[in-house]
């Protein structure tokens, strides 16, 4: 089946102009593949030059079988070839993986072989590497700091970086290269897609820019941004770089006032990545593991806490907490008055409009998204300084990631609530059975893909009394809308090919009070994929006839380890699986944060911003008030059960036992 050409907003018959540049890539490419019976490398130039030139039909057409619309193999075929390569004791250039790149048709990345750059892509990748990968041309990936320092790479002496979209750690030794733990191959198959989409749209931009010599010279320009030159030469640069206004928009939130530094950045020079596997085994992850386990331990073992049950909970470091220590909620007069006197319009007009009745919205979230801001004043920051103080003193523990994986953890003793500090959409009728409660709860921030079922089942082999297991996670929605909150109760696993089938303690009902803006679907049916940009239109389109709505990166490495829990041996591939039956509570929730079938909406074409924050906290408070239910049952039965041995024991004539007071 020949290969389907987009539109892209074209005339019907007009094909995309492909870069000059990009045409050696091409070129490179199918000089290296065998000659077979009407050479496979004089195909694809055919291809390229018709595309070049604007041709209607490309002539490789003419060769039926070799091209076919991009579906899963060709998705196993990327991953395939750079789990090969990175086997490589050295370094591995990223120019080898662009035309398998190209041809997956990634969904995330749908015009990865245009003239133009897919700002959707590029900004989705800036927002998952450090601002630092403009100046580096190699990156190392590896499981421990001990693995670096064996290979003669201090970089517990280099600068700590992150990413604003991706919990990761990365290393910056000043120059040109990147060190970053990698805690499971899920991050693998995350990073060299975003690294090659990365260097994709650097590269087309690269070509825009010096298409027109006078371009660097605009961009060497210095003025003042309020100029109104300043504005006429951004709308040039904009223009000439084929860059829509709202993601000029969006680039200038990112990168502020270096804006035009980093296009001269990106402009002087073209993107060639090499990348380096250090080690890379399944006894190093399991490692990485463990040590990002011991902190979390001797937090358990000093407070005495390593027999309670608990209640284990993979969602975020920010709304559990928030919900349940009631402290942004205390300062509601310091929040009031920074979002109308404060710097940002934005924030004076929302609170304008929650407090005059003339928009939807619930102000407990209003306040918690202010509280991002507030953070960053005088006052936020003495704020944060009795932070942990004054949560210790509500039994909340937070215990920050100091190795391998980038994954916080809080611990919540709910014996030490304060039911009135409880966010109100949390409380209910006998709440006072808490403070009898021995339970715990164990929140982590979720983790990527197969590094979510090293952490369970790490959980599990040291914490035996397990009540519930409540996943919260954003996801890509095939027929919802952004904001939406979907439960599932078939979830299929991409890594094991499993499909289980689960009993979700969660239904609409539990959700959807507490959701203003979205919906709630329930009885869905899940996949959890291996990357984001390891998606595409035929892929989604075969889960799609099966009913499959709901595509993320956790629930099934999840519910992997949770069949190790319940069996002899370790989780099979390709079955299955009834958990109808679980000794414990299983409930899974995910917000919509991306819908693939719509062109470019995905958390790179933009941010949830305070509308995102509704579904978020509306699931979250779904959890805390089934924890909260089950604990307060539990703790009943264990009150109720004293007195009914003892009116058992009366029954059969004995005598009753009478406690004295002390004196």
């Amino acid at each position: 089946m020949p290969r389907k050409q987009k539109n892209n907003g074209r005339g019907e018959n007009e094909q995309p102009r492909m870069n000059p540049q990009f045409e050696n890539e091409h070129f490179e490419y199918a000089n290296a593949l065998p000659v077979e019976d009407g050479s496979i490398a004089e195909v694809m130039e055919d291809e390229v030059i018709n595309q070049h030139r604007g041709h209607t039909i490309s002539s490789a057409l003419e060769h039926g079988e070799r091209y076919h619309e991009a579906g899963k193999r060709d998705v196993e075929l990327y991953i395939r070839t750079y789990n090969t390569l990175l086997r490589s004791s050295g370094e591995v250039s990223l120019k080898a993986l662009v035309q398998a790149h190209y041809n997956i048709d990634s969904s995330l990345h749908p015009d990865a072989r245009s003239y133009n750059p897919d700002m959707s892509a590029f900004i989705y990748s800036v927002l998952r590497l450090p601002a630092s990968i403009l100046y580096c041309n190699l990156v190392l990936l590896g499981q421990s700091e001990e693995v670096f320092q064996q290979q003669g790479l201090p970089v517990d002496t280099w600068q700590a970086v992150t990413a604003s979209a991706r919990r990761r750690k990365w290393f910056y030794d000043g120059k040109e290269t990147l060190a970053v733990y990698v805690a499971s191959v899920s991050d693998t198959d995350d990073i060299v897609p975003i690294l090659v989409a990365f260097q994709i749209e650097w590269n087309k931009i690269n070509y825009l820019v010096n298409e027109d010599p006078t371009t660097i010279q605009l961009l060497e320009t210095r003025m003042e941004r309020s100029s109104p030159v300043f504005a006429e030469i951004s709308k040039v640069l904009r223009e000439r770089l084929h860059i829509a206004p709202d993601d000029w928009q969006r680039l200038e939130v990112i990168w502020g006032d270096r804006l035009w530094e980093n296009l001269l950045i990106i402009g002087r020079h073209r993107k060639s990545f090499g990348l380096r596997m250090l080690g890379g085994s399944h006894v190093g992850y399991v490692r990485a593991t463990r040590k990002w386990w011991a902190p979390v331990k001797n937090v358990l073992d000093t407070l005495g806490l390593p027999d309670r049950p608990v209640y284990f909970v993979s969602s975020n470091t920010h709304s559990m907490v928030n919900l349940l220590s009631g402290l942004i909620r205390s300062r509601e007069d310091e929040l009031t008055e920074f979002a109308l006197k404060g710097p940002d319009p934005y924030l004076t007009e929302e609170c304008r409009k929650l407090q005059d009745g003339k928009v939807p919205g619930n102000w407990q979230n209003f306040l918690y998204f202010v509280a991002r801001q507030w953070l960053n004043t005088p006052a936020g920051k003495e704020f944060k300084r009795n932070r942990a103080r004054e949560e210790q003193e509500r039994g909340i523990w937070y215990v920050g990631a100091r190795y391998g994986l980038e994954i916080d953890a809080q611990i919540c003793e709910l014996s030490k609530l304060r039911p009135m500090a409880v966010d109100p959409r949390c409380r209910m009728p006998h709440m006072n059975y808490l403070a009898k409660s021995d339970a715990i709860i164990l929140n982590i921030d979720y983790p990527l893909g197969m590094a979510a079922y090293r952490m369970l089942r790490e959980i599990m082999e040291n914490l035996t009394h397990i009540r519930g297991i409540y996943i919260l996670g954003k996801a890509a929605t095939l027929n919802g809308s952004i904001g939406d909150v979907m439960i599932s109760n078939v979830i299929m696993d991409e890594h094991s090919q499993n499909t289980y089938w689960l009993d979700n303690c969660f239904t609409a009902q539990d959700v959807q009070p507490y959701l203003i803006y979205g919906s709630v679907l329930d009885n869905q049916k899940a996949v959890a994929a291996k990357g984001t940009y390891l998606q595409n239109r035929q892929y989604l389109d075969f889960y799609y006839q099966a009913n499959f709505t709901v595509v993320e990166m956790e629930s099934g490495p999840y519910l992997n380890a949770v069949y190790e829990d319940q069996y002899l041996t370790r989780y099979p591939v390709g079955e299955n699986i009834n958990f109808a039956r679980l000794p414990y509570d299983l409930g899974i929730l995910h917000y919509g944060s991306d819908t693939p079938y719509t062109r470019g909406k995905n958390l790179g074409a933009g941010s949830l911003s305070y509308f995102g924050m509704d579904s978020t906290y509306a699931a979250s408070v779904g959890i805390i008030r089934r924890i909260f239910e089950t604990e307060i049952e539990a703790v009943r039965r264990q009150v109720s059960r004293p007195l009914e041995e003892e009116v058992g024991a009366l029954a059969e004539g004995e005598e009753p036992v009478v406690k004295q007071e002390a004196v």
